[in-house]
């Protein structure tokens, strides 16, 4: 571990809520291993376990790592009630539409979502950002780069919703509860990663360099000078 307040490896994390799990899945799913269902079970326990962990380390609720629990969740209630497979894809496009369509109306707001989840106070020394757009009365131009920044952020997650689903219609078509079935996810799992996971972590990079580059514009400070811990340390 490290990092800030011993931030686990990004490795870490990968390695338990996806790797493992996908190999699990992949490998032990067979009647003569841990079967269907063991195997199931086994592999959701690795990135629930570690959400549960997550949660008592900073002891204060995560709203993505709760919604990664939930999605967990459903994705075993699909496999160990047999649900039909389709149902696989509806869920996976359903957790990212649904925050995407939330942070599309959060722009209508006073309070964009794109604060939370991109300019907020883990990332960017907020406050120092506030006092010079003040000092420079740019304050009502950084709220417009804000609603922009806050419909691009929406864009990120409305792809994943569209990637998700077509990734899980293509991968996952055998009958839950089967081995197959195990099969199939833990390759959906490995392939969401470098299909999904990385072009959308891209795109949301792109989003912090359009606020970052306006903040520069509007305040005049370096980024950094706006970056949380790099202003910390100085």
């Amino acid at each position: 571990m490290s990092g800030p307040a011993n931030k686990p490896s990004p490795w870490f994390e990968l390695i338990v809520t996806i790797a493992v799990p996908a190999v699990v899945l992949m490998q032990l799913s067979s009647a003569s291993r841990l079967g269907p269902v063991g195997a199931l079970l086994l592999a959701l326990a690795f990135p629930l376990a570690y959400g549960g962990w997550e949660l008592l380390r900073l002891r204060k609720l995560n709203l993505m790592a709760s919604i990664g629990v939930v999605s967990t969740l459903l994705t075993g209630g699909i496999g160990l009630l047999a649900l039909d497979p389709q149902w696989l894809a509806v869920k996976e496009a359903a957790v990212p539409g649904a925050i995407g369509l939330a942070v599309l109306i959060s722009a209508r707001t006073r309070y964009p979502l794109v604060r939370v989840l991109v300019f907020n106070r883990a990332i960017f020394d907020v406050d120092r950002v506030q006092q010079a757009l003040r000092e420079r009365g740019t304050e009502a131009a950084f709220e417009n780069r804000l609603q922009v920044g806050t419909v691009l952020l929406a864009g990120t997650f409305l792809f994943s919703s569209v990637a998700n689903y077509l990734l899980a219609r293509w991968v996952v078509t055998s009958p839950a509860g089967t081995e197959a079935f195990n099969n199939e996810l833990g390759r959906m799992t490995l392939l969401s990663y470098p299909v999904i996971a990385i072009p959308s972590l891209l795109m949301m990079a792109g989003v912090m360099f359009y606020l970052a580059r306006g903040a520069h514009r509007l305040t005049g400070l370096e980024l950094e000078q706006m970056l949380k811990h790099a202003s910390a340390g100085k």
